[in-house]
């Protein structure tokens, strides 16, 4: 009987120790480095972000954050990694529009883009950019939009992956403006910019962050930014809707999240430390400066409403311009 009492007793304290196990470790949450991933080639607007916020976020929680790159398939690598990782908040991705619209551009996936996973907050919001060579023959995207109209499906318009917020608004553009261009995907920023000046493709949608150099230094001309209003880091470049297609809006985002079932004393820990350091005025000029866009953080709650209405959006963009689901 004492050896049964004694069994009990420890099975009981086996059991408190394990449920107490996740606040504990929630209590001294960070305790070792964090890795944090992103699903877009280095050099691109994903890559700088995440550097920026992991440095922010390093000096904020008193741990190492160690930036990984997982490019490919619009960002879905990646975010089937975070999906998949470990639930203890030590992996975090930095997930940008393109995490939604991968809902209306696949078939399926092997996660969902809103319920696999815990939000933590956004962090940027910000436009792109519709450019050429320089020495291409249309000098504005009123002349561009013509020339397509003149030959539909001879024009290709290069962006960062299939299913990318770049590929979205070129299809977006296509569906408003009544031209057929086709897309042709690249992993990545740097590999649709060197496209662009190599003549692979005559047109690309890219972030404004990278282009801008090359628009100042004359390689590259900006013909439009998808924004309603214009971006103060390209202030020459007009809007989409100045050129004459009404109603044209498209604006990405990044924000940050975990692995369904990290423990909510984590999230708010790290949602706590991103809206800290978001604050801090050099951190904010250098976000909105990589991207020329503003920065804004959100609560978890905000994060997970703003994903599921972005796949509402784009899941009717897919089927109004009927693109086939891959």
């Amino acid at each position: 009987m004492r050896w049964m009492k004694r069994l009990a007793a420890t099975g009981f304290l086996l059991g408190s120790f394990v449920a107490a196990g996740p606040a504990q470790s929630a209590d001294n949450y960070p305790s070792r480095p964090i890795r944090l991933i992103h699903g877009f080639a280095a050099g691109g607007a994903a890559d700088t972000l995440s550097r920026i916020i992991a440095d922010g976020l390093s000096k904020k929680l008193g741990q190492p954050i160690i930036v990984e790159a997982k490019p490919g398939a619009g960002g879905n690598i990646a975010a089937d990694a975070i999906a998949k990782a470990e639930p203890d908040g030590y992996t975090i991705g930095l997930v940008t529009g393109a995490h939604a619209i991968s809902a209306a551009t696949y078939k399926s996936l092997s996660y969902q883009p809103a319920e696999s996973f815990d939000m933590i907050s956004t962090l940027v919001y910000y436009a792109l950019v519709i450019a050429v060579r320089n020495d291409y023959p249309a000098k504005s995207l009123a002349e561009l939009i013509a020339a397509a109209k003149q030959k539909p499906g001879a024009l290709s318009f290069g962006s960062v992956g299939f299913g990318s917020t770049h590929h979205l608004a070129g299809e977006l553009l296509d569906a408003m403006a009544g031209i057929d261009m086709v897309h042709v995907p690249y992993r990545g920023d740097s590999q649709s910019v060197t496209a662009l000046l190599g003549g692979e493709v005559p047109v690309i949608v890219g972030t404004p962050v990278l282009l801008a150099p090359q628009i100042q230094s004359g390689a590259i001309r900006g013909l439009a930014v998808t924004s309603p209003t214009r971006t103060a880091l390209l202030p020459d470049v007009p809007t989409v809707e100045e050129a004459g297609v009404k109603g044209y809006d498209v604006r990405t985002w990044a924000g940050l999240l975990a692995p369904k079932g990290t423990p909510p004393a984590v999230v708010a820990a790290l949602n706590s430390a991103t809206l800290d350091i978001l604050k801090n005025p050099e951190i904010r000029q250098r976000l909105e400066t990589a991207v020329g866009g503003e920065v804004r953080g959100s609560s978890p709650d905000e994060m997970q409403k703003l994903i599921q209405s972005e796949i509402a959006k784009w899941s009717g963009v897919v089927e109004r311009a009927k693109i086939p689901k891959i």
